[in-house]
C-alpha cells in the first residue's frame, strides 16, 4: 500500500494488508451469509417450543440473524434475539419468505445513533476500518440496532465487528491491526475475521497459539490456518 500516514496511525508505509477485492467480487453475490440480518419471519414459522418473547419479536416484524449452520434446500438457519443475553432462539426461515436483507458491511454509524460507548467506538473506528480496503461491518447488538432501530445496546455492551478477509492475513499484521483498533476503543471489542472457511477471532489469530478456533457451518474446528490452500506467516 502507499507510503503515508495510514488510517491505522502508522508513519510511513501502511500495514501490507492483503488485497481481497478480487476474491470479494466473486463472493459478493452470495446470499444469506452468517451475520446477515433478514426480515420475513412470522410467528407461525417459530418452533413449537418458542417462548413468549420470541413470539413478540416475530409479531413486531424485527429481523433475525443468519446462523452459522448448513442451510436446507428451502430454509435458512436463523436466530432471534430478545432484550437480554439469555433470550436467544434458533429457528428456520423459508427462503421464499425473506423480504429484506442487510449484511453487516451495509451498516455504518449515523448521526441519530444513541450516545453509548459501543456507538462512540464505532464512530472512532469507522475511518480506520474503511482504510483497510476490506469489507467490514458491525454485528451483534450494534449491528442489530443500526439495522432495525430496536434498542439492543446498553452502556456495557461490547462492539462486535466482522471483517471479510478472503486472502490470508499474516499473523504479525493481525497483531498490529488489533492493537491499533483497541487503542481507539471505548468498550470491549469482539472482532471476527470472516474467511472462505469460516470465522476466526482476530484476537485469536493475533495471539501466538499454534492452532486457532475456526467457526464453520459444521461446527467449531481447531486449525493452524483458517484460509484454504494457503500458509499465513
Amino acid at each position: 500500500m502507499r507510503g503515508r500516514m495510514g488510517p491505522l496511525g502508522f508513519a510511513g508505509a501502511q500495514p501490507n494488508l492483503p488485497d481481497t477485492r478480487v476474491g470479494w467480487v466473486e463472493q459478493r453475490e452470495a446470499q444469506h451469509r452468517p451475520h446477515d440480518l433478514l426480515w420475513g419471519l412470522t410467528p407461525d414459522s417459530l418452533p413449537a417450543h418458542a417462548p413468549l418473547w420470541a413470539q413478540h419479536v416475530a409479531e413486531a416484524g424485527l429481523p433475525v440473524v443468519v446462523r452459522r449452520a448448513a442451510p436446507e434446500a428451502d430454509r435458512l438457519p436463523v436466530g432471534l434475539r430478545g432484550t437480554i443475553r439469555a433470550e436467544r432462539l434458533g429457528a428456520w426461515l423459508e427462503s421464499a419468505a425473506v423480504r429484506r436483507r442487510r449484511p453487516p458491511e451495509g451498516l455504518k454509524i449515523t448521526a441519530g445513533c444513541r450516545d453509548l460507548p459501543a456507538f462512540d467506538t464505532l464512530a472512532r473506528l469507522q475511518p480506520l476500518l474503511d482504510g483497510l480496503d476490506l469489507p467490514w461491518g458491525p454485528t451483534g447488538a450494534a449491528g442489530y440496532e443500526l439495522a432495525s432501530g430496536w434498542p439492543a445496546l446498553h452502556a456495557g455492551s461490547d462492539l462486535d465487528l466482522l471483517i471479510r478477509c478472503v486472502a490470508p492475513l499474516p499473523r504479525e499484521q493481525a497483531r498490529v491491526l488489533l492493537a491499533s483498533l483497541q487503542a481507539q476503543a471505548l468498550c470491549r471489542l469482539d472482532i471476527l475475521l470472516e474467511t472462505p472457511l469460516g470465522g476466526v477471532a482476530l484476537a485469536d489469530w493475533a495471539a501466538k497459539a499454534a492452532r486457532v478456533l475456526l467457526k464453520t457451518a459444521a461446527g467449531p474446528q481447531l486449525v493452524s490456518d483458517p484460509w484454504p490452500g494457503e500458509r499465513a506467516a
